[in-house]
């Protein structure tokens, strides 16, 4: 794509629009994602479009990747066991946090707090794992295995049937943020995107450098689909369109600080 930033309206006004996708069916495992949000789309009045991005949560992704399990089969160690029974959870629902860990940041059994770097590198509660908009009280959902790879699958279905080009598929996931209340839609996978804005060696607008900012893209177009999406609304998909962004295939992996520079860990 061309220059980031906005659409230009008749009156050179920056614009976006953001429109949630509605009537996709409960997703069973092997749910053609791509193609069933495209279809939906369609259904609405509001095909996908070039330039478009497609904004999917992590919850039907999972969904269809079969990373849905049973609380019923999970056989916790002892590490689980003990932080259970000092925090009143779980211990398979524990069992499930660790093993989808890599490392552990902070764990705080009086207050039931599992803080955890996730195999995927993020830093976030609990894994990532979720009970929520899960069929059943006995089931979970896991992040994708590889969530960059996701979105990829679902790119392709998009375009493989269509003559689009240019559309960019994120897959956003809800966390909370440390010294902030309240959670918001981060992307935990992105495909035909490029994940951050480079403004260093850029002049701002009274013309000094810029030596440091660079914008995370894919976590901003993740929070804004979130607001028509909601946890509620069965809206489980969105397209952001006037966003005019760059085209790139690194996915998430440049959002991730490393930890040499970490100053918080």
């Amino acid at each position: 794509m061309g220059k980031e930033g906005c659409e230009q309206g008749v009156t050179g006004v920056p614009r976006l629009e953001i429109i949630g996708v509605t009537g996709l069916p409960e997703i069973a495992v092997g749910t053609r994602l791509g193609q069933g949000i495209a279809d939906a789309c369609a259904a609405q009045g509001t095909p996908i479009l070039n330039g478009d991005v497609l904004v999917v949560t992590q919850k039907i992704v999972s969904k269809a990747e079969g990373r849905l399990v049973r609380l019923s089969s999970v056989d916790p160690s002892p590490l689980a066991i003990s932080f259970a029974e000092t925090s009143g959870r779980d211990p398979r629902l524990v069992e499930l946090v660790l093993r989808e860990s890599r490392s552990i940041v902070r764990m705080e059994p009086e207050r039931g707090v599992v803080i955890t770097e996730t195999l995927h590198g993020f830093v976030c509660a609990n894994s990532g794992i979720d009970a929520s908009n899960v069929p059943g009280d006995d089931f979970v959902a896991l992040l994708p295995e590889d969530s960059d790879a996701s979105a990829r699958r679902i790119l392709e279905e998009i375009v493989g049937t269509s003559s689009l080009t240019g559309v960019a598929v994120v897959v956003s996931d809800t966390f909370g943020r440390a010294w902030r209340e309240g959670h918001v839609n981060f992307a935990i996978g992105a495909a035909g995107i490029a994940p951050l804005r480079d403004y260093r060696g850029i002049p701002d607008a009274v013309g000094k450098m810029m030596t440091v900012t660079q914008i995370a893209d894919i976590d901003e177009l993740a929070a804004s689909a979130e607001l028509v999406m909601g946890k509620t609304a069965n809206i489980p998909a969105a397209i952001v369109r006037g966003h005019r962004f760059f085209g790139g295939e690194a996915g998430y992996k440049p959002l991730i600080r490393p930890r040499a520079n970490d100053l918080f860990r």
